[in-house]
């Protein structure tokens, strides 16, 4: 998607999340290295934490109907399907490379399957979903009623590891990063399946009065750049509060 074709409306919206997603994160840091007490496993801060993922995975929704449907007036069959396969499995990889990260900086709750694992198969998967158009929608709902179902009704004491993207864990595994195929692909879902209503063709099917410049240039500034913000944040983060607050971070 060229420069002059991004929406810019969707990169608003993803520039929100990333901020949302720092706001979060340096709370979690200031309760994790015990800066100072706020509770971010229940109440306020655990629905905000919830709400960020759910924005970004609603973009990302819409944004693989936007790419599909413009990649389509080119591309098609198997050189189409590539596509996804490619960039879903570039962003897995550097799903991975977090994983390496986190296992060596936090091996007692590393991540071993976060948001960009989650993005990266869901991008994989996407061509099998995304001929479902607005069907998407109540598949979505499906699999996040699926991920209610596995998190409340199953309960394994010691599961395969392979079965945790699936959600299926022991009792006691914890990460710090931890986003499941169920529930959370059925967010990409929905936002495929509203992507179909509102962006088919790769364009915007509604109408929208222009914001100002002052508040959708830096949004869109972040927005064409959350990947590499989410890479480099916490570590940011985490050397910011330590200079400030003198807390020891390794």
């Amino acid at each position: 998607m060229g420069r002059q074709s991004r929406l810019w409306e969707i990169d608003c919206a993803r520039g929100i999340a990333i901020l949302m997603m720092i706001v979060f994160h340096t709370v979690f840091d200031l309760s994790f290295f015990a800066i100072f007490p706020v509770d971010v496993a229940t109440g306020f801060w655990r629905y905000f934490a919830y709400a960020t993922a759910t924005l970004f995975l609603l973009i990302v929704g819409v944004s693989l109907v936007i790419s599909h449907d413009r990649a389509a007036v080119k591309l098609s069959g198997f050189s189409l399907t590539k596509k996804f396969i490619l960039r879903g499995a570039g962003i897995f990889a550097l799903g991975l490379l977090v994983t390496l990260a986190t296992w060596f900086y936090l091996p007692q709750g590393y991540v071993i399957f976060g948001i960009l694992h989650l993005i990266g198969v869901s991008v994989m998967l996407s061509p099998l979903f995304l001929r479902l158009k607005a069907w998407n929608i109540p598949a979505g709902i499906l699999c996040i009623l699926i991920g209610w179902f596995v998190t409340s009704r199953i309960s394994l004491p010691s599961p395969p590891l392979f079965l945790l993207p699936l959600g299926i864990h022991t009792p006691s595994f914890w990460s710090v990063d931890y986003t499941p195929l169920f529930p959370w692909l059925g967010v990409v879902l929905i936002g495929m399946g509203a992507g179909a209503f509102l962006y088919a063709g790769g364009t915007r099917h509604f109408a929208l009065k222009p914001l100002p410049e002052y508040f959708v240039r830096p949004l869109s500034f972040l927005g064409r750049h959350s990947l590499v913000i989410y890479l480099v944040h916490q570590p940011v983060i985490i050397l910011l509060l330590a200079a400030v607050t003198g807390t020891k971070v390794l």
